[in-house]
């Protein structure tokens, strides 16, 4: 398990200003608040700008996504072990916005397994949870997909789901991590969900699309420090 616990996560999806030489800078600003707070947070860039932030930061990053693949055949598609050569050290599996089966869960996480990454996999209910914790997954990150993008942060709306998976996860695979998302916009957010006993929580949009960024970034991992 490579990533570092508590954390708050910055996923930068596809939003403008979060590739190349954009992209770095917000990485570089998220780096320098995490050290002025002592809050811990890890990045998810786009693929392509893997090893440029993995090289020019010492954030935590991992990829939005990996193939089930092994060294071949496989045009387009992202060889873990590739991944972990850009400086990566885990990937998202089974994100809302990209689907896969439960048997490609199961390889996936083999695969980043075997490549020295850990596999940061999406569960949208209690039930789902349960059946990819049998794979031991490193983290699972559980989110409702209507609350993805919206300040409905499920720690306010739906703070007994979380500690129904919490206590799933305890007695289903107590050593995997549990991360919650999906509307989280707020430091009081971040707060709320390290109170109902996560690991690790974070946010895209809010982050990447908010008038002040850092001033929102400052305020979150000062909670993340004091969570630790």
């Amino acid at each position: 398990m490579s990533l570092p616990y508590p954390h708050f996560q910055v996923n930068y999806k596809l939003y403008p200003g979060t590739w190349g030489s954009d992209g770095l800078a917000l990485a570089k600003t998220i780096e320098r608040i995490g050290k002025q707070t002592g809050g811990n947070f890890v990045l998810t860039p786009q693929v392509p700008d893997l090893r440029l932030i993995a090289s020019e930061t010492d954030l935590p990053v991992f990829a939005p996504a990996v193939d089930s693949v092994s060294p071949g055949r496989g045009m387009g598609k992202r060889l873990p072990e590739a991944l972990a050569d850009a400086g990566a050290v885990g990937a998202v599996i089974n994100h809302a916005e990209n689907r896969d089966t439960l048997a490609d869960i199961e390889t996936k996480i083999e695969r980043c397994r075997a490549a020295g990454l850990d596999a940061i996999v999406c569960v949208d209910s209690v039930e789902m949870g349960r059946a990819v914790a049998a794979f031991e997954p490193d983290q699972l990150l559980f989110e409702r997909p209507g609350d993805i993008s919206t300040d409905r942060a499920i720690t306010r709306t739906h703070p007994e789901q979380i500690e129904r998976f919490i206590a799933m996860r305890d007695d289903t695979a107590p050593e995997t991590k549990v991360r919650v998302g999906g509307g989280i916009s707020s430091a009081p957010d971040v707060r709320q969900a390290f109170e109902l006993g996560v690991d690790a929580t974070g946010a895209a949009s809010a982050i990447v699309t908010a008038e002040d960024p850092e001033r929102l970034l400052g305020e979150i991992g000062e909670v993340v420090a004091s969570a630790e």
